[in-house]
């Protein structure tokens, strides 16, 4: 084989090689673009209400597989709601910056859950603080959720905003119980009108989460909400579906604290939402 022979041969290889190159980025600048495409807007929003303090806190994070939200309610003596409500939302968000926590949301949400109760426990006095605790994840247009509490998870969709998550106060807990059979009607009844909660972080003993039984679907244009009962036991329902018609998500989310601001109930709470829009 003649040198020139030689020289065309690499030539050609070396073209092969970089139109093979070109290819891969190709491919991975349109995952990238679809990764982009589908993920999520977000916008947060809370209002102190009439108390003295704020002590609810939430905290976002994103990353290449996906987007968690959180969001904590605490309560508790002096600052001790408020810094168990820091606490949990930051377990969160430290255990989400692992990426593999995206492809094992139930385990990696229950060994939150557990780190945020171990670490209240351990940074407060017996009884200081505590916080109801949401959390949910979205990664290819799959919702992902857990509880603790009463912090309450919706999905908008259809011009309806739809509660997917139960909670973890005494009225749920009975109609649980008497859809199971081991509460009278009579028993549930009483309890109907109860909603102190029985379940949170921040507890000698915790391990109740409120689990997704599987992924819930999104197609696109969703919303997913993450609300403190501050939020909505004080907004009417349609009045939140009205705020999710337009906007930003960050627009959305003041309009619906705004609501809560101009209330005429007494003795508001500190309301919170975290409000995810799904592309």
């Amino acid at each position: 084989m003649g040198v020139l022979e030689y020289i065309m041969i690499i030539l050609l290889l070396l073209a092969a090689f970089m139109i093979v190159v070109r290819i891969r980025l190709g491919v991975s600048e349109k995952k990238e673009k679809e990764r982009k495409d589908r993920g999520c807007e977000s916008g947060t929003s809370k209002t102190i209400g009439d108390r003295e303090l704020q002590e609810d806190e939430y905290g976002i994070t994103e990353s290449g597989e996906g987007i968690l939200a959180v969001l904590a309610d605490g309560a508790g003596k002096q600052y001790g709601g408020k810094l168990a409500a820091r606490l949990a939302v930051q377990v969160f968000l430290d255990m989400f910056e692992d990426r593999n926590a995206f492809y094992n949301p139930h385990y990696y949400f229950r060994k939150a859950f557990q780190g945020a109760n171990r670490e209240i426990l351990n940074g407060l006095e017996e009884n200081q603080g505590s916080a109801a605790v949401g959390a949910a994840l979205v990664k290819n247009r799959r919702l992902y959720y857990a509880v603790a509490g009463n912090v309450k998870i919706a999905v908008y969709r259809n011009h309806e905003l739809v509660p997917v998550s139960a909670g973890h106060t005494i009225d749920v807990f009975a109609r649980q119980k008497y859809m199971e059979g081991k509460l009278s009607k009579e028993e549930a009844v009483m309890l109907l009108e109860k909603h102190r909660l029985y379940n949170y972080v921040g507890q000698d003993g915790f391990q109740d989460i409120e689990f997704f039984d599987t992924p819930i679907v999104l197609y696109g244009g969703e919303h997913v909400l993450l609300m403190s009962d501050g939020l909505y036991e004080t907004v009417k329902w349609k009045d939140l579906e009205d705020c999710l018609e337009e906007g930003t998500c960050q627009e959305k989310a003041f309009r619906i604290i705004e609501l809560v601001n101009q209330s005429k109930e007494k003795d508001r709470d500190n309301a919170s939402v975290v409000v995810l829009k799904v592309k």
